[in-house]
């Protein structure tokens, strides 16, 4: 028998504290659930999308990720290696002006998750749309890896995103 890597331990946190608040709180609804292996780089992926309950308006995804390297330094207890994952959050928002409407979330996210490194912002619109409509796609990175002594961090960390969806739902 093996034990569970950091990366299904985590998965099996993040999912649950989740799934917990779609099912019982009711406070978010679970739209989307990927749980992915790249066979060809030998990575993981999860990624969990929701919105909050009764507003469609803008959603997010936690994604988590392992890489190789991260999974074989982990299973192979590398010495001088510190495993762990990635993890991301991205967030989708419908908007019109551009302008007003992206520095009022990038203020939401700045003033929320004081980040080290500075959300990136993605804007895009269908061609041939009579009224101009932008998807707005922010993804919000972390400047270090996340591991099991992480998993106490896990409620706050996804109170953090629905906090950020009820902000980003006022843009």
């Amino acid at each position: 028998m093996f034990d569970p890597t950091i990366f299904e331990n985590l998965k099996v946190g993040l999912e649950n504290y989740v799934y917990d608040l779609d099912t019982i709180d009711r406070v978010v609804q679970v739209i989307n659930r990927k749980d992915q292996l790249d066979m060809s780089i030998m990575s993981r992926t999860f990624a969990l999308e929701f919105h909050l309950a009764n507003q469609q308006k803008t959603t997010a995804e936690i994604e988590l990720q392992a890489s190789l390297k991260d999974l074989a330094d982990e299973i192979l207890e590398i010495p001088g290696e510190s495993p762990g994952c990635n993890l991301l959050i991205h967030f989708t928002i419908e908007i019109e002006d551009i302008k007003t409407q992206c520095e009022q979330i990038q203020d939401i996210l700045l003033s929320i998750w004081d980040p080290v490194l500075s959300p990136e912002q993605t804007v895009s619109f269908v061609y041939g749309k009579d009224k101009k409509k932008y998807l707005n796609s922010t993804k919000l990175m972390f400047d270090h890896k996340i591991n099991e002594e992480h998993m106490a961090d896990v409620p706050e960390f996804v109170d953090h995103v629905v906090e950020t969806l009820r902000e980003l739902n006022n843009v």
